[in-house]
């Protein structure tokens, strides 16, 4: 099913919101849980893309350290 970009950048938003601080979602995980919970394929460059359009940094960045 075909969904449009602010939907997938609005999803990828707030599962990105809701993650764990220790351990952040990679591009990857991110592909695999909208795949799962909402049925949108989309590449991993596509959720690198739409999160750097969120001004979002990799999960690496992202990352809280004890």
């Amino acid at each position: 099913m075909q969904k449009s970009s602010t939907y997938v950048k609005e999803r990828i938003k707030s599962y990105i919101k809701e993650e764990d601080e220790l351990k952040p979602f990679s591009g990857n995980s991110i592909k695999l849980i909208l795949k799962e919970k909402e049925n949108i394929d989309v590449s991993r460059r596509v959720i690198a893309k739409y999160r750097e359009e969120l001004n979002i940094p990799s999960s690496s960045k992202r990352k809280r350290y004890l």
